[in-house]
């Protein structure tokens, strides 16, 4: 086993443990947890643990499944972790799992574990869910997921693998979907570890659907979270998660919804304001590898809904809307500047009212694929954030409130102005996460304005006053004072003719209630 995943192992079982001592105790119940053998196909000789609580009732009860971190067990996490005692008071069935294989951590890395019906842990957790339905008589339409480390990653790779199994899940110190993949059988990833994997909102959805193709049901709901000052999966990963799952539910990376349910706890949700939204982020400040935290395993059954019991008559069926609306006017660029476009079309109509629309952009005058880059409630956007001297092609459609959308407008290009240093390329940053006393900017864009390839740049990042830099990736960093110099490392200085890289980032931190970000950034090249 490589060093790196001893080292998770290690520190995952010493946070977990620690916060257990503090806060857990065995469920004060008669039920008890038991181990079912036998239970269906499992490729990779999991253990499964049951726990049911007495007086469940007749009804269909939901399913939780609690995945344990490296170097744990079923039944550590079972005593170490509240949703039993949550199971106990809401009346679900809980499922825990238990790895068995050196070391004690869950396949997320190799394709068949990335894969629908794949060869490996996947299809086991899944064969325990399906012994429930059949032997519990467990609700199909109620299966969740949670874990943490380890097991935050094996949640976010069952929902991606089974959309059709899960409902929601609620990953804890997690990583996004594919992110850990390596096909050298050793189950470590360095540069997802290190929040250094850092790919577009489309490109990490499409990791999502290209494990189950064809899949056109609903896709299951996530909530995640990090602490930011996590040294095992670090923090940055916290973002690339919201990227993934909002791009596959098909909701807005600007938050909806914000509020810190305790101090230093920023929760942030996305597509809804409710507490059930498509996705839900809960940042974690000044906290490293030790989650779930006392109360937040009650977040987590909230945001399944497990908290509420189903109810006894069904709602009134209401009308159903099926009619898309009718798609809107080819976008126009108005004001441009040089890492700015604002962009406006004609409105679309519908038989019962448009409440947004969705904004797609690719790069480049012809090629590329279109990604999602934000949401609207009226027919006008504006993409920031964008680097000089680049041509963009985007498109719009519209939603209704009953999730209906319309087809995709024409496409039209629109090009910022000049800007950025000199030496032939220009810089921008955007803003991956922010919260009251410090920021993620993630990723920098480099881009090559020249007409030959550069081999080196440099980029110059002035931060406000009172910032301080904390750290960085992709990049060699030095610091004087309130200037942040990035230069390329061996194999990111190479930049072809109107080309662009998104190779680096960085964190800092503020003073409270401070909300500036950096906005000046320089380039050189050789």
């Amino acid at each position: 086993m490589k060093a790196g995943m001893r080292w998770l192992a290690a520190t995952a079982t010493a946070a977990v443990l620690a916060v257990a001592a503090v806060v857990l105790a065995t469920p004060a119940s008669a039920a008890s947890l038991v181990e079912v053998t036998n239970f269906g196909t499992n490729p990779t000789n999991l253990r499964m643990h049951l726990y049911v609580p007495d007086n469940i009732g007749s009804g269909r009860p939901a399913i939780l499944v609690a995945v344990h971190y490296c170097t744990g067990s079923g039944p550590a996490f079972f005593s170490g972790t509240q949703f039993a005692q949550l199971a106990d008071q809401y009346k679900f069935i809980v499922i825990y799992p238990s790895a068995t294989r050196s070391g004690q951590c869950f396949d997320v890395s190799s394709p068949g574990a990335l894969t629908h019906n794949g060869n490996s842990d996947p299809v086991g957790i899944v064969s325990m869910v399906r012994w429930v339905i059949n032997n519990r008589n467990g609700d199909t339409n109620r299966v969740y997921v949670t874990g943490a480390s380890s097991g935050g990653m094996m949640t976010n790779v069952l929902l991606g693998d089974y959309p059709d199994v899960f409902k929601a899940g609620a990953a804890f110190m997690g990583v996004p979907f594919g992110c850990f993949a390596t096909t050298d059988g050793s189950m470590w990833n360095t540069q997802c570890a290190n929040g250094q994997r850092i790919m577009t909102p489309q490109q990490w959805g499409d990791l999502v659907r290209n494990a189950f193709p064809g899949f056109t049901g609903a896709r299951p709901r996530m909530q995640v979270f990090h602490g930011t000052t996590d040294t095992t999966l670090q923090f940055p990963n916290f973002g690339e998660e919201i990227k993934q799952w909002t791009n596959v539910l098909g909701v807005s990376q600007t938050p909806s919804f914000t509020d810190t349910p305790q101090s230093g706890w920023t929760r942030t949700r996305y597509g809804g304001t409710g507490v059930m939204p498509p996705v839900e982020g809960i940042r974690v400040d000044g906290v490293g590898h030790s989650l779930p935290l006392s109360g937040q395993a009650a977040m987590a059954i909230a945001f399944f809904g497990l908290n509420n019991q189903p109810p006894t008559t069904p709602p009134t069926t209401p009308p159903v809307d099926n009619q898309p609306p009718s798609v809107p006017g080819t976008p126009a660029a108005g004001t441009v500047t040089s890492s700015s476009i604002s962009l406006s079309w004609s409105p679309s109509t519908d038989n019962v009212g448009v409440t947004g629309y969705d904004v797609f952009r690719a790069p480049g005058a012809s090629g590329g694929t279109f990604a999602s880059v934000g949401t609207s409630a009226s027919a006008s956007f504006t993409d920031s954030n964008l680097p000089a001297s680049s041509t963009f092609r985007y498109q719009v459609r519209a939603r209704d409130a009953a999730g209906n959308t319309s087809g995709f407008s024409a496409a039209s290009p629109a090009i910022t102005t000049t800007g950025g240093g000199g030496g032939g390329c220009s810089a921008s940053g955007a803003v991956q996460n922010q919260w009251d006393t410090g920021y993620v900017i993630n990723p920098v864009t480099i881009r090559n304005n020249g007409a030959s390839t550069i081999n080196g740049w440099t980029v110059t990042i002035t931060l406000p006053a009172g910032h301080t830099y904390v750290g960085s990736w992709n990049a060699t960093v030095t610091v004087s004072g309130q200037t942040i110099t990035a230069r390329n490392i061996s194999w990111n200085g190479s930049i072809p003719a109107g080309g662009t890289i998104t190779s680096f980032g960085f964190q800092a931190t503020r003073p409270g209630g401070n909300t500036a970000v950096p906005s000046a950034y320089t380039c050189t090249s050789p």
